[in-house]
């Protein structure tokens, strides 16, 4: 080896092993954000699901239609999203329908390292109250 070569597998190895911690940086932390997506849209369905469970029991037993509790279920799905720690609107539509979004910051665990991140995570969720089935219609 001439002193011209010296330091040479220094160098190669710093980009080498940098490479492959961007690698690795990509492959778990992009399972991360696969994984938060997941969760915020598991949590905006079932914090929808909550707000279709309060009905407006005095409207119907005053001979109303079935319908839901317009106040009541907002305030369900907002509980709901408040138990698990992150930031969600709630909408409710029509006389039947509730629209959740629930929105986190995501922290990086090894692109973290050097500085990138965290990501914002938003997910939606609907749902539609029903009672009964009286055709193959309803269960869609």
């Amino acid at each position: 080896m001439t002193r011209d070569e010296r330091g040479q597998i220094s160098a190669f190895l710093v980009v080498f092993i940098s490479a492959l911690v961007l690698l690795a940086g990509l492959v778990v932390d992009g399972g991360v954000i696969l994984a938060a997506n997941r969760k915020a849209g598991a949590e905006a369905e079932a914090a929808a699901r909550a707000g279709t469970s309060v009905l407006d029991t005095d409207a119907y037993r005053a001979g109303g239609p079935l319908v839901l509790d317009p106040a009541g279920a907002t305030r369900a799905a907002e509980d709901y999203i408040a138990q698990t720690g992150h930031a969600g609107t709630v909408q409710v539509t029509g006389t039947d329908t509730v629209q959740v979004e629930v929105t986190f910051s995501q922290p990086l665990i090894i692109l973290g390292l050097v500085g990138i991140g965290p990501v914002s995570i938003e997910g939606q969720g609907t749902a539609r109250s029903r009672v009964g089935v009286s055709s193959p219609d309803d269960i869609r």
